[in-house]
Formats: structure tokens, sequence, C-alpha cells
């Protein structure tokens, strides 16, 4: 469906700078549009090559000016882009009906918009809300509750007792509820604790593939809402992670650490048990995390450190070399003046 530059205007509550009257028929990046596309730039780099290219109309931040193109300005270009690619892209739309592949226990409550796709299994007493969908190949474990418009994709697993809010989406091969990693050494061999615990995951959360968010040991894994997890993220037993954290790729949390608001995670880090991270902290990608971080604490490094520090000494080990190389110089002019004295 086109829409007029002036229509796109309004929707992302931009100023228009030339042709109201533009038709706007796709959207792509800057080194990538056809005629009749949208793009953005943030960047006066960028800028130019979409004032180059075949772009009808570009969305820039304030302050951009083009002789050549109609613009879009708004506060922030990437917030637009986000708010405008649903209407040039719509999700696809699930229809209400349950597969005749699905097995689904007489005592579950699946609501009658739901979707539930093929080769589905829904234990005993699960609860299913309204306009969810299971894509197909899921197993929701026994006394499991999904709210309404949540999104399972291909062959997600919900262990029994599992909670999910309302608008949760969860990628291919993700698992929630899996035992929390428990074991107490008795008479010379590893003896299982039971993990009776569940996961708790609140509203808006979006969870990447092949992800792993482990069930409590005694009371809950909880995942905040709003908080977005990217693919390969293990979150061990009764981690807490709190309001709109942003954990990036091949994250691991170990039990019972607990997560403040707002908090980013950058990849391939690993957090150590029964530590607290404070409200607004930031963790450098690679870090081992083992002492607790305060509100607004940004660390980096293994172990981690406050990010100042780290810097510091990160610029003062590529230093060494050239150190080592004058150390070796001063050693011989040293031996050369104690040669010349002993003579």
């Amino acid at each position: 469906m086109p829409f007029t530059a002036a229509q796109i205007a309004e929707q992302v509550r931009g100023e228009l700078i030339g042709d109201a009257a533009v038709q706007i028929t796709g959207f792509a990046a800057a080194n990538q549009v056809r005629p009749g596309d949208l793009t953005f730039a943030d960047q006066e780099a960028y800028f130019a090559v979409a004032e180059a290219s075949a772009a009808a109309a570009i969305l820039v931040p304030e302050g951009f000016n083009s002789t050549q193109k109609t613009l879009i300005r708004v506060k922030n270009p990437r917030v637009a882009v986000a708010r405008l690619l649903p209407l040039f892209f719509p999700p696809d739309q699930h229809s209400a009906g349950v597969h005749p592949s699905a097995v689904i226990d007489a005592s579950a409550s699946v609501d009658p918009t739901a979707h539930i796709g093929p080769n589905c299994v829904i234990g005993a007493r699960v609860k299913v809300g309204a306009r969810s969908v299971l894509m197909g190949g899921n197993h929701i474990g026994h006394d499991a509750t999904l709210g309404d418009d949540c999104l399972l994709h291909p062959n997600v697993v919900v262990y029994h007792r599992c909670q999910l809010g309302n608008r949760v989406a969860i990628h291919a091969s993700t698992v929630i509820g899996s035992d929390g990693y428990g074991y107490v050494l008795d008479e010379g061999r590893h003896r299982k604790i039971l993990q009776i615990g569940n996961v708790i995951i609140h509203d808006d959360v979006e969870i990447g593939a092949n992800a792993a968010i482990d069930r409590g040991a005694l009371g809950s894994t909880v995942i905040g809402q709003g908080t977005k997890i990217d693919n390969l993220v293990h979150v061990a037993h009764n981690v807490s992670i709190g309001r709109h954290c942003i954990i990036t790729g091949q994250v691991g949390f170990a039990g019972s650490t607990k997560m403040g608001d707002y908090c980013v995670v950058a990849a391939q880090s690993g957090i150590a048990d029964h530590l607290t991270i404070g409200n607004q902290a930031t963790i450098g990608a690679k870090s081992g995390v083992m002492r607790d971080i305060p509100d607004g604490g940004k660390v980096l490094g293994i172990p981690a450190m406050p990010d100042k520090v780290a810097k510091r000494q990160i610029i003062a080990s590529q230093q060494l070399p050239d150190i080592i190389r004058r150390m070796r110089d001063l050693e011989k002019q040293l031996e050369a003046l104690k040669a010349q004295v002993g003579q």
C-alpha cells in the first residue's frame, strides 16, 4: 500500500520538507533503494549516499537539508524506522484455530482466537491467552500459562508451571524452564537437587533463538517487563533480570544473580552467581563479572573492573613491548657504564 510523504511524516510526528504528495511505496537501506522507496540517514556520510540514491524521501535528524530530496525530519531516525517498518512489512497473520496434528489435554484452556500450529503439545491445565500463536512443534508443560498475544516460534519449549505474560515473543528452539544446574556431592557422587521452581516472564519480553532460561531451584527465575534477550543466552536458576534490560548474544548468568532495570550486557560476557547488578549498569563485551556493580556502574574486562581502569590497563599493556625494549637498552647502557668504571 502506497503512502504519501505527508502521511509518513504524520505517522512519525516529523517535519516535512519538500513535496508532501510524493508517493512512498517501500522502505530500504540507502545503498539498496529503488524508485519510490523511503530511506533514512542519521550521519552525514549516510546522508550523502541517500541523497544520491533513487529514494523518494529520506528520514533525517533535525538540521539536515536537501535541494534534491523530500525530507522528513525527526528527533531520532532509528526510532522512526522502528515505528514505520510494520507499515511496509506487516507481520504474518495467523488465523485462529487448532491444527489437526496438535495434541491438547482436555483440561487445558485455549482461547478460541489463539493459533495452535502443527505438532504442538499442550499439557494439562495449561492456559493460552487471546490471539497467542504457537507456530509449530511447541511443547507446553502442565500448568503453564501464556498471556495474550504471545508468539512462540517453531520448537520453543515451555516447561511445566512456567508463566509468560502478554506480548511475549520467543524465537525458535529456545527452552523456558529447563532444570537449573543443581548438584551436591554425596558419598563420592553428584546427587541432583530437584529444581522445583519455575520461570516468570513479564509482559513485552522478547527472547532470541536457542536461549535457555532455567527454572528456579525453589522459587522463580524472573525476566522483567520489556527486557530483550538475544540468541544463545543462558540464564541460570533463580536469576532475576529487571525491566527493559538489553542482553546480547552468548551471555551467561550464573545462579541467583539479581540485575536491576535498564541494564546493558554486551556479548559473550559471564556473570558469576549471587551478585547484585544495579540499575542502569553497563557490562562491556567479553567481561567476566565477579563482583557486585552499583547503580549506573560501567565495567569491562576479565575480571571486570570499572571501564576507565580497564581501558587504562589495556593501553598500558599495548605499551609493554616498547617498555621492554627500552629496559633492555637501559640494561645495555648500564653494563657499558659498569665496564668503563671497572677500567
